[in-house]
């Protein structure tokens, strides 16, 4: 479904991503894990358009996306939850809500009931400016609007950080849902190990810009998880 291939980008005349190579299956949850500063959060804005790489491939079902602005890449595909949710604090639930709509061409209503069946307290929360919820419910809101946008990849950067476990329990059971269901790939960036594992079907592993192990979950021994995550 998503392939990078050899991409290279750098900051400030710092070189952040070295040769990045790893895809996602069809179908299947990815977890991208690695220590703080490895290129993880950067890897996600270039997939999605936020960073230009220098150099390298970024294909979504066989479309080379490097030449298409973010606002394209979200219209071929690609949903993107960010770290920190941005959320529009000003809007309502429900403003927020539509925009995920109306990004895709579709009418402000469609798909929103199933959005509370998998995230109740929004609907309980329609008229509540954004900015007034709980981080865990900010969350909710960042992945539903992400989902009304009917990507082919759901992209997803640390949900769990700095949630309550109650509402890390429903994001989850929210990714094994989407998965069961077949009808996207998700790529996730995950601290915590254990949730990683009982979501993902494959990982990759970055360290210093590049990814240095990947494959099937079963695969994530405890020495490869020793030597690349353990702080």
């Amino acid at each position: 479904m998503l392939k990078l291939s050899n991409i290279e980008v750098s900051i400030g005349g710092s070189q952040i991503l070295r040769g990045v190579d790893f895809h996602v299956p069809t179908k299947s949850v990815t977890c991208l894990m690695g220590r703080n500063g490895v290129g993880k959060t950067t890897t996600l804005k270039t997939i999605v358009g936020l960073l230009k790489p220098s150099s390298g491939s970024i294909q979504l079902d066989g479309v080379e996306l490097s030449s298409l602005s973010p606002e394209d890449r979200a219209r071929a595909g690609l949903g993107y939850v960010p770290q920190g949710r941005e959320i529009f604090p000003h809007l309502t639930v429900e403003e927020n809500l539509h925009i995920g709509c109306v990004a895709r061409g579709r009418k402000a209503d469609a798909g929103l009931e199933r959005i509370f069946t998998l995230f109740p307290i929004l609907k309980e929360f329609l008229p509540r400016k954004g900015g007034m919820l709980s981080g865990g419910q900010q969350q909710q809101l960042a992945i539903g609007r992400a989902l009304l946008t009917e990507p082919k990849i759901l992209i997803l950067d640390e949900p769990t950080e700095g949630i309550q476990p109650n509402v890390i329990d429903q994001i989850g059971d929210t990714i094994r849902l989407l998965r069961e269901e077949g009808k996207m790939s998700i790529l996730l960036v995950e601290q915590y190990l254990d949730f990683a594992r009982e979501l993902a079907d494959t990982f990759a592993i970055m360290d210093r810009g590049a990814v240095v192990a990947a494959g099937p979950v079963a695969d994530l021994s405890d020495s490869v998880i020793q030597k690349y995550l353990v702080v």
